[in-house]
């Protein structure tokens, strides 16, 4: 892997064979580009020889990939490739996954996750987060650590009195989890919880957080 590039992964342009589950047609499939600011063409890299999946019920985490930019490194969420079949299937084309890997990264994908339940005009806070809040919008507040220890209680309470002083709703996002004590901690004031994947994708880990997600998607 001297260049960056993983065996068994396309460069942008290149296609992939990607064959349906269900009728057994075979397909060439090529992962669209999208416009990196930098202005140079970003698609998501897709694996050789990996089985597709057909596309059941959608969640966020599987509708978005994160892609790097080989020409200015930029990291972004783009669409994840799908191939519909003519017998109807649509199918999944799988990526090689990204991990979060800044504090950008992970504040980023929060983001993204938050305007996908509803939460459209969440921003990033200006300069140095206040109080540890990285992001915030009408009624809302959100912490993201990205520590490798689980989120202490303290913090959880932390956010829970930001939000209570500003009458909004919180959010805390993790990488490394959070300690039993700040979990049984949240569920008793209602702080949402998500936990960052390897990949970066959020995922609820408490009641409140499984109900901020219904509520408002």
């Amino acid at each position: 892997m001297d260049d960056g590039r993983w065996k068994g992964v396309p460069t942008v342009g290149e296609s992939v064979p990607v064959r349906c589950p269900d009728c057994g047609q075979s397909h060439q499939f090529t992962a669209p580009a999208y416009p990196c600011p930098c202005g140079s063409a970003v698609s998501a890299p897709l694996v050789t020889g990996a089985p597709a999946t057909r596309v059941g019920r959608r969640s966020w985490d599987e509708e978005w990939v994160s892609v790097d930019c080989s020409a200015c490194g930029r990291r972004d969420h783009w669409p994840q490739p799908e191939l519909g079949c003519p017998c109807g299937t649509v199918l999944r084309v799988p990526v090689r996954p990204v991990t979060v890997a800044t504090k950008g990264d992970a504040v980023h994908t929060a983001a993204l996750y938050l305007r996908a339940i509803g939460f459209q005009d969440v921003v990033r806070s200006d300069g140095e987060p206040v109080a540890g809040i990285d992001l915030r919008g009408p009624g809302l507040v959100a912490q993201v650590e990205l520590g490798t220890r689980p989120a202490d209680v303290r913090a959880v309470e932390c956010l829970w009195l930001n939000a209570l002083s500003e009458s909004a709703v919180s959010a805390f996002f993790a990488l490394a989890g959070y300690a039993d004590e700040a979990r049984e901690r949240a569920d008793t004031l209602g702080v949402p919880l998500f936990v960052l994947g390897p990949t970066g994708a959020p995922r609820p880990v408490n009641g409140p957080a499984d109900e901020l997600s219904r509520s408002h998607a």
